[in-house]
């Protein structure tokens, strides 16, 4: 239970609220929150699902084992990988630790390739081009990126990419929140 306690704390600390914050979002005490992070108080079920809710994490977050820390990727670990239906390959470029935010991505797409749709969500997008170039459309704008451009937008924003030459486009991205949890 210890580590419960501690993981809230933690996640309350990175998301910049207060106790008080915390206890508007759940309508628990600021008090018991207080308890439950100190390890003070015992904690039911119903009220973890408050605070998991308040956090906007899974309940189950809580119960996960806490992962290796790794912080240094050598790219001869670094393994590929693409999305069904998508040319493009991919390869996480970043470290592993408990309350990582960041998740940056080596991003090769295939000439000619097109994403179909145009996608918003939660978080940040930040793209660098490497080589080659990419027609970034972000909130119904067309930016034609070539090596050494850079975008960095909300990702809440319509946005998609396309692949316009017959060569293999190179790119680092950074997004938040991060995808492959731990």
């Amino acid at each position: 239970m210890e580590n419960i306690y501690e993981k809230i704390r933690l996640l309350r600390i990175q998301q910049d609220l207060t106790l008080k914050e915390l206890s508007d979002k759940t309508s628990l005490s600021v008090s018991f929150l207080s308890q439950v992070e100190r390890g003070n108080s015992s904690l039911a079920i119903t009220s973890l699902q408050k605070i998991a809710e308040g956090l906007g994490v899974s309940i189950s977050y809580f119960f996960q084992e806490s992962i290796e820390t790794k912080y240094y990727t050598p790219a001869k670990n670094r393994k590929s990988f693409q999305i069904e239906r998508s040319n493009a390959v991919y390869a996480r470029l970043g470290g592993e630790f408990e309350g990582r935010a960041l998740e940056p991505i080596y991003i090769t797409l295939a000439p000619y390739q097109k994403q179909e749709v145009a996608f918003n969500h939660p978080g940040e997008e930040f793209y660098y081009v490497l080589a080659g170039e990419v027609v970034m459309n972000v909130d119904e704008q067309e930016y034609h990126m070539k090596a050494g451009d850079s975008i960095h937008f909300p990702s809440t924003v319509d946005h998609a990419w396309y692949n316009p030459t017959n060569e293999s486009v190179h790119i680092i991205s950074v997004l938040t929140p991060s995808i492959f949890k731990n």
